[in-house]
């Protein structure tokens, strides 16, 4: 991956309330950039917030923290969303997707909706990443 720049990052609390926090961030961060769907942006970023604050140990200790770094790449923006890990967590779009459930249609929304995802992870914790083309 190329990176032209950062265009900002920020630590957020791994509790519920950092997920609207996100996405607030995300539209003033963006509000300028008539490059990218900000609206998508912010939707991905809700979806990966709330599931690094639910399925990681960010949202499960005290203090925890979910870091958010948006970059541009030339031909992308590309979003990290880094947790603190789980030991037997790990990110998978489930192979049935129920359209009217109330959950576990994240990841398969960021695989939808993204140009590219992915994640990783070690010692230190994971990152789940998209990529979203210029509009």
């Amino acid at each position: 991956m190329k990176t032209l720049g950062l265009l900002g990052s920020v630590h957020l609390p791994g509790r519920t309330e950092s997920v609207g926090v996100a996405r607030a961030y995300v539209r003033l961060l963006l509000h300028v950039a008539a490059s990218w769907d900000v609206d998508r942006v912010e939707l991905l970023v809700s979806e990966l917030v709330a599931n690094a604050i639910q399925h990681s140990e960010s949202g499960r200790r005290a203090g925890g923290l979910v870091e958010l770094v948006l970059s541009e790449t030339g031909h992308a923006l590309r979003v990290d969303v880094i947790d603190e890990g789980s030991v037997n967590r790990i990110p998978q779009i489930p192979e049935q997707v129920d359209p009217l459930s109330e959950g576990g249609r994240g990841l398969w929304l960021v695989a939808q909706q993204s140009s590219a995802w992915g994640w990783a992870e070690d010692q230190a914790g994971r990152v789940v990443w998209f990529e979203v083309a210029r509009s």
